[in-house]
C-alpha cells in the first residue's frame, strides 16, 4: 500500500512538473487546449514516434505535448527565437513573409563573433540600419547584421498579443500550407538562429509540439528522423544561411544550390571529438551553432589553442598551408552544436572561382596559427580560455568585471544602478572570480541568448548586434520564462506591488500579482553608458567585449 502511495505521488509530482513545462502556453491566445502528460501508448499512435521504444518514449514524455488551436491564430512571427518543434496531426498551417515594408522583421541574419572571425571583419558588411527621423531603428530593419525584431504591444492598456517563431525559407509576399505528417520549427531550435516567417492556423489544428531537448535526444537515437528533418532543413533554410555567412555570402545563388547537395549536416553532443588531430584532413567545416574548442598535445595532456563561435570554420589551416600532414588540433564540441562539413574537393573549387575568399581564408589560416602559438607559449592563455568555455564568458558581448585589487566594497556601482533604474539595481556585486577579476551576476549580453528562447510575448528582445538584450516591461507578464533559462543568474524576477486588471488580456493574468523580468540594460536609454562603469570612484569597474580585452585586465596590461 506504501509502495502504491508513493507512486501515486511520484505521478502527480511528474504532472506537476509537466504542466509547468508547459506552462507558458497556457496564456496563448487562441490557443483551446492543451494535453496532459501523454503515455507511451499514446505516443506510439503518433507516426513520428512510433520506432522509438517504450523506455525511449516514457524518458522523453515531458518534452511533448499535442495542442488545440482555433483557426486564425498566429503561432509565430519572423525573426525571434524558438525552443519547439511542431509536427501536424491534424489541420493546416500557413507560413508567410511579411517582408521589410511590414511590422515584422523580415529575413534573417546570423550573429557573428566578428572580433574574432577574420573572413566576417573584412568580406562581411552588416548593411546600414534603416532608422526612423528620431534616429531608432526602424523595425524590420538589419542593425549589424542581425534583425530588428518587433515585439509584442500593448491593445490598449490591458491587452498583450503574443507571438513566437518558425523557420522557413520563403521569398517576400510568398506563402506556404504545411498539412497533416510536416514538421516545422524543428530548424531554430536546434541551431538558435532568428527564424523568417510568420505561421498562422488556416484552420482548427491539433499540434504536437516538441521541446527541443526531446527533438535532440530523438534525432540522436533515430537514423530515419534525422534524415527526414536534414532534407527539410536543406529545403527550408539552407541556402539562405549558407549565403548569410562569411565565407559564402558573395557567392551566386547557382553555386550555392550546387554547394547544398554536397555537404554534409553534422549534429554533436557535448564534448564529442569532430577531428582529431594527426588524421587527414578531408573537409572543411562551418559552425551553424554552439562552440567548438581546438585542442593540441601539451605535456602530458591538451591545451585548448582557440575556440570557433557562429559563423567559423574549420580547416583553413590544414587547406592553405601547403605541406601540412592532417589536421593539427584536435576539435571537440562545448556544448551541443551544429556544423555544416564541406568536402575537400567542394572547398577547392570554392577557392578557384572565388579568388578573394582564397584570400581571406589564407587570414584566416595566419591568424589561427597565431592564436595556437600564443597559447603554447602562454599556458595561462589557454587554461583561461577553457574556463570560459565551460563558464560561458565566451558568449557575452558586455560582461561586468570589477578588479579586486583596486575595489574598495564601497557598492558605489551597485547604488548608481539602483538609482538609474528607479531605485531597483540590475545586478549583485557578487559571482565568480578569475584572478583578481570579479564577474558579478549581471547579464552578459550573449551573442546567442538563450532567455530570448520560448518568451511569449517577446517582451525580452535584443536591441542590435553586439549591444543590448532588454526587457519591455510593459509587455513582460512575469511567466518567468527567460528567468529559468539564463544559465548565469542574470535575470531576476520584481514584484511590482500591484495586480492585473479584471479586463486584462489575456484573460489568465486577471486578478494575479503582477512580476517583471528584471535584468541589467547597460543603461542604453540614458544616454550616458553604463552607471556602474561611469560611477566607480577607484576606476576599477569595467565592461569587456572578447575574451582578449579579459586577458589584458588579467594580466594588468589596460
Amino acid at each position: 500500500m506504501n509502495d502504491d502511495v508513493e507512486l501515486g505521488k511520484t505521478t502527480i509530482r511528474r504532472l506537476e512538473q509537466y504542466r509547468d513545462r508547459w506552462s507558458s502556453y497556457d496564456a496563448q491566445t487562441g490557443l483551446i487546449e492543451i494535453s496532459d502528460k501523454l503515455s507511451v501508448e499514446e505516443l506510439k499512435e503518433i507516426e513520428l514516434f512510433a520506432d522509438f521504444d517504450d523506455r525511449f518514449l516514457e524518458k522523453i514524455s515531458p518534452d511533448v505535448s499535442i495542442a488545440r488551436w482555433q483557426k486564425d491564430a498566429v503561432l509565430f512571427e519572423e525573426g525571434t527565437y524558438i525552443d519547439l518543434a511542431f509536427h501536424v496531426l491534424e489541420g493546416e498551417v500557413e507560413v508567410f513573409v511579411q517582408g521589410v515594408g511590414s511590422d515584422v522583421a523580415a529575413g534573417s541574419r546570423p550573429i557573428f563573433d566578428l572580433s574574432r572571425t577574420v573572413v566576417g571583419g573584412t568580406a562581411f558588411q552588416a548593411p546600414e540600419t534603416a532608422r526612423d527621423t528620431d534616429g531608432k531603428p526602424q523595425a524590420g530593419s538589419v542593425a549589424g547584421g542581425t534583425v530588428v525584431m518587433r515585439r509584442a504591444t500593448r491593445v490598449g492598456p490591458t491587452r498583450i498579443t503574443f507571438l513566437s517563431t518558425m523557420d522557413f525559407d520563403l521569398p517576400e509576399g510568398a506563402a506556404a500550407r504545411l498539412g497533416p505528417g510536416e514538421v516545422f520549427g524543428e530548424i531554430g531550435s536546434m541551431s538558435g538562429w532568428p527564424q523568417s516567417v510568420t505561421a498562422r492556423t488556416a484552420s482548427e489544428c491539433r499540434l504536437v509540439q516538441i521541446k527541443v531537448a526531446g527533438l535532440r535526444l530523438m534525432k540522436r537515437k533515430s537514423k530515419g528522423l534525422k534524415a527526414r528533418l536534414d532534407q527539410l532543413y536543406r529545403e527550408r533554410s539552407l541556402g539562405t544561411q549558407l549565403k548569410n555567412t562569411p565565407l559564402f555570402e558573395g557567392c551566386t545563388d547557382v553555386f550555392i544550390e550546387a554547394l547544398k547537395e554536397n555537404i554534409e549536416l553534422v549534429s554533436c553532443e557535448p564534448d564529442e571529438v569532430i577531428v582529431r588531430a594527426g588524421e587527414e584532413a578531408d573537409a572543411m567545416y562551418l559552425v551553424r551553432s554552439g562552440f567548438v574548442k581546438l585542442l593540441q598535445d601539451y605535456a602530458d595532456g591538451e591545451i585548448a589553442v582557440s575556440y570557433l563561435s557562429k559563423g567559423m570554420t574549420l580547416g583553413e589551416v590544414e587547406f592553405m598551408i601547403p605541406g601540412l600532414d592532417g589536421w593539427q588540433s584536435t576539435a571537440r564540441s562545448v556544448e551541443y552544436a551544429e556544423l555544416v562539413k564541406i568536402p575537400r574537393a567542394v572547398v577547392e573549387q570554392l577557392v578557384q572561382s572565388q579568388p578573394e575568399i582564397g584570400k581571406e581564408l589564407w587570414r584566416t589560416a595566419t591568424e589561427r596559427v597565431r592564436e595556437a602559438g600564443h597559447s603554447r607559449r602562454n599556458v595561462a592563455v589557454a587554461e583561461f580560455t577553457e574556463v570560459a568555455l565551460r563558464s560561458g564568458l565566451v558568449q557575452g558581448n558586455s560582461i561586468l568585471a570589477i578588479d579586486l585589487n583596486a575595489c574598495t566594497r564601497c557598492d558605489d556601482c551597485v547604488k548608481a544602478c539602483a538609482a538609474t533604474h528607479d531605485g531597483r539595481p540590475r545586478f549583485i556585486r557578487e559571482g565568480n572570480k578569475y584572478g583578481n577579476l570579479l564577474v558579478p551576476k549581471s547579464c552578459y549580453h550573449c551573442r546567442d541568448p538563450v532567455c530570448l528562447v520560448g518568451c511569449p510575448t517577446g517582451a525580452i528582445h535584443r536591441s542590435g548586434i553586439g549591444e543590448v538584450v532588454k526587457v519591455d516591461e510593459e509587455i513582460c507578464i512575469g511567466c518567468s520564462n527567460c528567468a529559468n533559462k539564463c544559465p548565469y543568474d542574470a535575470i531576476v524576477m520584481h514584484d511590482t506591488g500591484s495586480t492585473w486588471p479584471d479586463d486584462m488580456i489575456p484573460t489568465g493574468l486577471r486578478g494575479r500579482d503582477r512580476a517583471v523580468a528584471s535584468k541589467c540594460d547597460l543603461c542604453a536609454d540614458t544616454g550616458h553608458g553604463p552607471a556602474c562603469v561611469s560611477s566607480c570612484p577607484q576606476g576599477c569597474a569595467f565592461r569587456i567585449g572578447s575574451l582578449e580585452e579579459f586577458q589584458q585586465l588579467l594580466s594588468g596590461d589596460t
